[in-house]
């Protein structure tokens, strides 16, 4: 795994060295996290202001709504206030004046309800557009948060330091498009270890997935890991210069034995097994020629 940074700053702390074993978690290193933690805090008191703007539109959501049932209850009392003073002055009990009161009295409280329902929607939407703000508000501290986190660079699998490309107190910029960021160092699970050789085209096609191999490595004094063949390349190698030349495949054997001391980057040799026949003539190539039509 190429280790890289999501933040960009300067590199403030360096916690392992080439060679050392780390577990996944684990923290690597540290970028200057002054800029991120001010936006971390920043996006926190925003959303605490959003949160408190949310719950005041509620309470005035509340306090609309109560006043809208007061004033259909307001209209309900006058509408029959008015039902009784038709009555009472089709009876010619009640003077003019009075029906007339009672009249203006339910248009009006009729008007009140009209206005107290508006007043509803409009806080009603001034809530929605609290809550919206809030939301709002979580998702920049989720970012903001993330961003302060990864300015603790850890390990994404257990394994070893293989490589370390950067010091403490240099910048660590992030990729953009064709601009590559920063490679801090490489961690390698060596619980495992494959052996990538080129195989020509003229035998890949022998190849199956868990052919014996057998590896022999110079830088071990010729030693030799038994292995089985894991992965085979469905595509070419790209060609290197113009000339034509015979094409190659990459192949992958993952070894076996004592693998404990070997470490990425060694070269080898491999002869992969492709079939096997017993109780058979073997003659020196050189000793086979073929003589008329036989």
């Amino acid at each position: 795994a190429d280790i890289g940074s999501s933040a960009m700053g300067r590199l403030v702390g360096l916690a392992v060295k080439e060679g050392d074993p780390v577990k996944a978690g684990q923290v690597l290193a540290r970028i200057d996290r002054v800029q991120a933690a001010s936006s971390a805090a920043a996006a926190a008191a925003g959303l605490g202001a959003m949160e408190a703007e949310a719950r005041a539109a509620a309470d005035q959501a509340r306090s609309a709504r109560a006043d809208l049932e007061a004033a259909r209850a307001r209209a309900a009392e006058a509408r029959r206030s008015l039902e009784r003073a038709k009555d009472l002055r089709t009876a010619g009990l009640t003077p003019q004046s009075e029906f007339d009161a009672a009249v203006a009295n339910a248009a009006s409280t009729e008007a009140q309800v009209d206005a107290a329902t508006a007043t509803v929607a409009r806080a009603t939407g001034t809530r929605d557009a609290a809550e919206r703000r809030v939301n709002q508000g979580r998702a920049e501290q989720t970012r903001a948060r993330d961003l302060l986190d990864k300015t603790e660079i850890t390990a994404p699998i257990d394994g070893v330091v293989t490589r370390l490309d950067v010091e403490e107190g240099e910048m660590v910029v992030i990729g953009v498009q064709n601009q590559p960021g920063t490679i801090l160092m490489t961690v390698s699970d060596l619980s495992a270890v494959n052996a990538e050789v080129k195989v020509a085209e003229a035998d890949v096609l022998r190849l199956a997935l868990d052919n014996s191999a057998t590896v022999s490595l110079e830088a071990a004094g010729g030693r030799k890991f038994p292995g089985k063949v894991v992965e085979i390349g469905a595509s070419a190698l790209p060609q290197v210069g113009t000339q034509a030349a015979a094409r190659e495949f990459k192949v992958k054997v993952r070894l076996g034995g004592d693998i404990a001391t070997l470490r990425p980057g060694l070269t080898c040799d491999a002869e992969i097994l492709v079939a096997e026949r017993a109780n058979v003539l073997a003659v020196p190539l050189q000793a086979v020629v073929q003589r008329g039509n036989d």
